[in-house]
Protein backbone atom coordinates (compact mmCIF):
# COMPACT_ATOMS: atom_id res chain seq x y z
CA UNK A 1 0.00 0.00 0.00
CA UNK A 2 1.16 3.58 -0.96
CA UNK A 3 1.43 6.00 1.92
CA UNK A 4 -1.03 8.18 1.07
CA UNK A 5 -3.07 5.93 0.12
CA UNK A 6 -2.38 4.89 3.58
CA UNK A 7 -3.06 8.27 5.16
CA UNK A 8 -6.97 8.43 4.42
CA UNK A 9 -7.13 4.99 5.13
CA UNK A 10 -6.03 5.17 8.26
CA UNK A 11 -8.47 8.26 9.30
CA UNK A 12 -11.84 5.93 8.44
CA UNK A 13 -9.90 3.03 10.44
CA UNK A 14 -9.37 4.79 13.32
CA UNK A 15 -12.94 7.06 13.55
CA UNK A 16 -10.60 10.27 15.35
CA UNK A 17 -12.58 12.17 17.18
CA UNK A 18 -11.31 15.77 16.26
CA UNK A 19 -11.96 18.80 18.35
CA UNK A 20 -13.28 22.27 16.91
CA UNK A 21 -12.85 25.85 17.99
CA UNK A 22 -13.91 26.77 14.29
CA UNK A 23 -15.96 29.93 13.65
CA UNK A 24 -19.39 30.18 13.52
CA UNK A 25 -19.49 31.03 9.86
CA UNK A 26 -18.26 27.42 8.61
CA UNK A 27 -18.64 25.45 11.50
CA UNK A 28 -21.48 23.23 9.90
CA UNK A 29 -19.44 22.32 6.89
CA UNK A 30 -16.54 21.53 9.06
CA UNK A 31 -18.72 19.09 10.80
CA UNK A 32 -19.79 17.68 7.76
CA UNK A 33 -16.38 17.50 6.13
CA UNK A 34 -15.31 15.30 9.40
CA UNK A 35 -17.74 12.98 9.09
CA UNK A 36 -17.60 12.94 5.52
CA UNK A 37 -13.57 11.42 5.49
CA UNK A 38 -14.83 9.11 8.98
CA UNK A 39 -13.76 11.35 11.37
CA UNK A 40 -16.57 12.49 13.92
CA UNK A 41 -16.57 16.16 15.36
CA UNK A 42 -16.98 17.91 18.75
CA UNK A 43 -17.51 21.75 17.97
CA UNK A 44 -16.70 22.82 21.73
CA UNK A 45 -15.08 26.18 22.31
CA UNK A 46 -16.58 27.08 26.04
CA UNK A 47 -13.63 27.57 28.46
CA UNK A 48 -15.01 25.58 31.22
CA UNK A 49 -15.01 22.35 28.78
CA UNK A 50 -12.22 22.78 26.48
CA UNK A 51 -9.99 20.96 28.76
CA UNK A 52 -12.09 18.09 29.43
CA UNK A 53 -13.54 17.98 25.84
CA UNK A 54 -9.97 17.76 24.32
CA UNK A 55 -8.66 14.74 26.63
CA UNK A 56 -11.02 12.83 25.39
CA UNK A 57 -10.63 14.05 21.42
CA UNK A 58 -7.46 13.08 19.40
CA UNK A 59 -6.64 16.27 17.83
CA UNK A 60 -7.52 19.81 18.13
CA UNK A 61 -8.23 22.41 15.10
CA UNK A 62 -7.82 26.03 16.27
CA UNK A 63 -9.99 28.31 13.62
CA UNK A 64 -9.75 32.06 14.86
CA UNK A 65 -12.04 32.87 11.33
CA UNK A 66 -14.86 34.84 13.86
CA UNK A 67 -12.28 35.68 16.47
CA UNK A 68 -13.70 37.62 19.83
CA UNK A 69 -12.10 37.28 23.13
CA UNK A 70 -14.01 34.63 24.65
CA UNK A 71 -12.53 32.34 22.07
CA UNK A 72 -9.14 33.50 22.63
CA UNK A 73 -8.92 32.02 26.24
CA UNK A 74 -10.17 29.06 25.14
CA UNK A 75 -8.03 28.38 22.68
CA UNK A 76 -5.30 28.54 24.89
CA UNK A 77 -6.30 26.57 27.46
CA UNK A 78 -7.74 23.82 24.82
CA UNK A 79 -3.97 24.38 23.60
CA UNK A 80 -2.10 23.95 26.80
CA UNK A 81 -4.29 20.65 27.57
CA UNK A 82 -3.69 19.11 24.00
CA UNK A 83 0.28 20.03 24.68
CA UNK A 84 0.37 18.35 27.90
CA UNK A 85 -1.47 15.49 26.32
CA UNK A 86 0.77 14.86 23.25
CA UNK A 87 -2.57 15.31 20.77
CA UNK A 88 -1.51 17.03 17.58
CA UNK A 89 -2.61 21.10 17.42
CA UNK A 90 -3.31 22.45 14.29
CA UNK A 91 -3.82 26.29 13.93
CA UNK A 92 -5.77 28.29 11.14
CA UNK A 93 -4.85 31.69 11.56
CA UNK A 94 -7.77 33.30 9.89
CA UNK A 95 -7.30 36.66 8.18
CA UNK A 96 -4.15 37.44 10.24
CA UNK A 97 -3.13 40.88 9.13
CA UNK A 98 -6.31 42.03 9.04
CA UNK A 99 -6.29 43.50 12.43
CA UNK A 100 -3.88 43.99 14.85
CA UNK A 101 -6.26 41.40 17.09
CA UNK A 102 -6.02 38.52 14.51
CA UNK A 103 -2.15 39.51 14.17
CA UNK A 104 -1.44 39.22 17.87
CA UNK A 105 -3.44 36.67 18.58
CA UNK A 106 -2.33 33.95 15.73
CA UNK A 107 0.87 35.23 16.84
CA UNK A 108 0.30 34.48 20.64
CA UNK A 109 -1.21 31.08 19.68
CA UNK A 110 2.01 29.93 17.85
CA UNK A 111 3.88 31.36 20.72
CA UNK A 112 2.39 29.61 23.69
CA UNK A 113 0.97 26.67 21.69
CA UNK A 114 3.34 25.70 19.39
CA UNK A 115 0.53 23.86 17.12
CA UNK A 116 2.12 20.94 15.18
CA UNK A 117 0.71 22.34 11.99
CA UNK A 118 0.18 25.26 10.81
CA UNK A 119 -2.46 26.09 7.69
CA UNK A 120 -3.02 28.82 5.93
CA UNK A 121 -3.11 31.02 2.59
CA UNK A 122 0.27 32.83 1.69
CA UNK A 123 -0.33 36.30 3.19
CA UNK A 124 -1.78 34.76 6.58
CA UNK A 125 1.39 32.37 6.86
CA UNK A 126 3.43 35.81 6.09
CA UNK A 127 2.02 37.82 8.76
CA UNK A 128 3.29 34.98 11.41
CA UNK A 129 6.95 35.01 9.94
CA UNK A 130 7.19 39.05 9.48
CA UNK A 131 4.48 40.05 12.41
CA UNK A 132 2.21 42.08 9.99
CA UNK A 133 1.28 41.34 6.94
CA UNK A 134 -1.33 42.17 3.96
CA UNK A 135 -4.41 40.08 3.53
CA UNK A 136 -7.86 41.31 1.52
CA UNK A 137 -10.12 40.57 4.28
CA UNK A 138 -9.54 36.95 4.93
CA UNK A 139 -8.34 35.74 1.43
CA UNK A 140 -4.56 36.19 0.37
CA UNK A 141 -3.39 39.33 -0.99
CA UNK A 142 -2.82 38.86 -5.33
CA UNK A 143 0.48 40.56 -4.53
CA UNK A 144 2.21 36.76 -2.68
CA UNK A 145 0.46 34.44 -4.53
CA UNK A 146 2.08 31.78 -5.07
CA UNK A 147 3.20 30.84 -9.09
CA UNK A 148 5.77 29.07 -11.29
CA UNK A 149 8.26 31.85 -11.39
CA UNK A 150 8.23 32.22 -7.99
CA UNK A 151 7.87 28.38 -6.38
CA UNK A 152 11.42 27.27 -5.87
CA UNK A 153 12.15 30.82 -3.44
CA UNK A 154 8.28 30.01 -1.85
CA UNK A 155 9.42 26.19 -0.70
CA UNK A 156 12.62 27.56 0.89
CA UNK A 157 10.15 30.14 2.56
CA UNK A 158 8.45 27.22 3.89
CA UNK A 159 11.19 25.00 4.82
CA UNK A 160 12.93 27.76 6.81
CA UNK A 161 10.04 29.04 8.71
CA UNK A 162 8.86 25.50 9.37
CA UNK A 163 12.33 24.97 11.12
CA UNK A 164 12.09 28.49 12.90
CA UNK A 165 8.59 27.55 14.33
CA UNK A 166 8.94 23.96 14.68
CA UNK A 167 5.63 23.25 12.86
CA UNK A 168 4.66 21.72 9.13
CA UNK A 169 3.49 25.05 7.46
CA UNK A 170 0.66 23.95 4.72
CA UNK A 171 -0.37 27.03 2.06
CA UNK A 172 -2.73 26.65 -0.28
CA UNK A 173 -3.89 28.65 -3.06
CA UNK A 174 -2.96 28.13 -6.90
CA UNK A 175 -0.20 25.88 -6.00
CA UNK A 176 -0.83 24.52 -2.80
CA UNK A 177 3.00 23.39 -0.61
CA UNK A 178 2.93 21.54 2.45
CA UNK A 179 6.16 21.31 3.78
CA UNK A 180 8.68 20.90 7.07
CA UNK A 181 12.12 21.94 7.69
CA UNK A 182 13.77 19.15 5.18
CA UNK A 183 11.30 18.49 2.47
CA UNK A 184 8.74 20.10 0.77
CA UNK A 185 5.08 18.37 -1.11
CA UNK A 186 4.02 20.55 -3.93
CA UNK A 187 0.56 19.97 -4.73
CA UNK A 188 -1.52 21.28 -7.74
CA UNK A 189 -4.77 19.98 -7.30
CA UNK A 190 -7.87 21.89 -6.83
CA UNK A 191 -10.19 23.90 -8.71
CA UNK A 192 -10.75 27.77 -8.46
CA UNK A 193 -14.85 27.02 -7.75
CA UNK A 194 -12.78 26.26 -4.09
CA UNK A 195 -12.34 30.29 -3.54
CA UNK A 196 -16.05 30.61 -4.41
CA UNK A 197 -17.82 29.38 -1.79
CA UNK A 198 -17.20 30.20 2.11
CA UNK A 199 -15.50 27.51 4.19
CA UNK A 200 -13.67 25.46 1.83
CA UNK A 201 -9.96 26.45 3.68
CA UNK A 202 -12.11 26.07 7.10
CA UNK A 203 -12.99 22.61 5.98
CA UNK A 204 -9.62 21.59 5.09
CA UNK A 205 -7.97 22.80 8.23
CA UNK A 206 -10.44 20.53 10.07
CA UNK A 207 -9.63 17.48 7.56
CA UNK A 208 -6.09 18.08 7.91
CA UNK A 209 -6.44 17.64 11.58
CA UNK A 210 -8.73 14.22 11.18
CA UNK A 211 -5.59 13.17 8.71
CA UNK A 212 -2.52 14.50 11.48
CA UNK A 213 -5.12 12.58 14.45
CA UNK A 214 -4.97 8.94 12.83
CA UNK A 215 -1.32 9.05 11.56
CA UNK A 216 0.34 11.05 14.36
CA UNK A 217 3.72 10.26 13.23
CA UNK A 218 3.58 11.32 10.08
CA UNK A 219 1.98 15.02 10.26
CA UNK A 220 3.80 16.33 7.10
CA UNK A 221 2.76 13.57 5.00
CA UNK A 222 -0.47 12.75 6.45
CA UNK A 223 -1.12 17.27 6.20
CA UNK A 224 -0.44 16.65 1.97
CA UNK A 225 -2.73 13.83 1.89
CA UNK A 226 -5.33 16.35 3.41
CA UNK A 227 -4.34 19.31 0.55
CA UNK A 228 -4.54 16.87 -1.87
CA UNK A 229 -7.58 15.09 -0.90
CA UNK A 230 -9.83 18.47 -0.70
CA UNK A 231 -8.63 19.47 -4.09
CA UNK A 232 -9.18 16.60 -6.02
CA UNK A 233 -12.82 16.50 -4.42
CA UNK A 234 -12.89 20.38 -5.70
CA UNK A 235 -12.16 19.24 -9.05
CA UNK A 236 -14.79 15.77 -9.17
CA UNK A 237 -17.25 18.39 -7.48
CA UNK A 238 -16.58 20.39 -10.59
CA UNK A 239 -17.13 18.10 -12.89
CA UNK A 240 -20.07 17.15 -11.23
CA UNK A 241 -21.49 20.63 -11.02
CA UNK A 242 -21.09 21.41 -14.67
CA UNK A 243 -22.93 18.10 -15.44
CA UNK A 244 -26.09 19.38 -13.42
CA UNK A 245 -25.93 22.97 -14.81
CA UNK A 246 -25.19 24.13 -10.81
CA UNK A 247 -23.65 26.94 -9.27
CA UNK A 248 -21.65 27.24 -6.06
CA UNK A 249 -24.56 25.75 -3.85
CA UNK A 250 -24.66 22.45 -5.94
CA UNK A 251 -20.25 22.31 -5.90
CA UNK A 252 -20.22 22.77 -1.94
CA UNK A 253 -22.67 19.51 -1.82
CA UNK A 254 -20.71 18.01 -4.48
CA UNK A 255 -17.58 19.01 -2.82
CA UNK A 256 -18.89 16.86 0.84
CA UNK A 257 -19.90 14.05 -1.22
CA UNK A 258 -17.05 13.56 -3.16
CA UNK A 259 -15.20 13.69 0.30
CA UNK A 260 -17.88 10.61 1.56
CA UNK A 261 -17.09 8.99 -1.83
CA UNK A 262 -13.12 9.02 -1.26
CA UNK A 263 -11.14 6.23 -0.76
CA UNK A 264 -7.14 5.44 -0.41
CA UNK A 265 -6.91 4.36 -3.87
CA UNK A 266 -8.87 6.94 -5.37
CA UNK A 267 -6.99 9.46 -3.75
CA UNK A 268 -3.63 8.26 -4.56
CA UNK A 269 -4.52 7.82 -8.32
CA UNK A 270 -5.64 11.44 -8.24
CA UNK A 271 -3.52 13.16 -6.34
CA UNK A 272 -0.75 15.71 -8.12
CA UNK A 273 1.97 15.89 -6.21
CA UNK A 274 6.35 16.86 -6.36
CA UNK A 275 8.16 16.30 -3.80
CA UNK A 276 11.23 19.03 -3.51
Amino acid sequence: MNRFEEMLDNVRASQPLVHCITNYVTVNDCANILLACGASPIMADDEAEVEDIISICSALDINIGTLNGRTVSSMLKAGAKARSLDRPVILDPVGAGASQLRTSTAIRLVSEIAPDVIRGNISEIKTLADGCGNTNGVDADIRDSISEENLAESVDFMKSLSGKLNAVIAVTGAIDIVADNEKAYVIRNGHQMLSRITGSGCMLSALTTAFCAANPASLAEASAAAVAMMGLCGELAHEKTLECGGGTGSFRAYLIDEASLMDGSKLEGGMKIEIR
